[in-house]
């Protein structure tokens, strides 16, 4: 299975947006969350898990959604699997490197 992903690089930041490459275009909701995997902020080119966590290693910024790319990132150690949100079907996290 593969993942899409895009970077950006703002003010001396790398932002890695992640996710499982089945979720885009879906819609995702529970109680007052919700979220939206659009192509537009997750990118439209493939990526193999390798080449994720490179970027993932780098980034100082992450987005990830989907259960997969959230449980990519939690075994690399960027991610607290107790602070993981479950908004409907999708798993999410976000890490900050301060």
């Amino acid at each position: 299975m593969k993942y899409r992903m895009k970077i950006y690089r703002v003010k001396g930041e790398v932002l890695v947006a992640v996710c499982d490459e089945e979720l885009i275009g879906r819609n995702f909701k529970e109680g007052e969350l919700k979220i939206e995997i659009r192509e537009e902020f997750y990118g439209e080119k493939s990526y193999e898990e390798s080449e994720v966590k490179k970027m993932l290693r780098q980034a100082t910024i992450a987005n990830i959604s989907g259960e997969r790319a959230v449980k990519l990132a939690i075994s690399m150690g960027i991610v607290d699997e107790n602070r993981v949100l479950k908004i409907g079907e999708c798993w999410h996290a976000q890490m900050v490197v301060m």
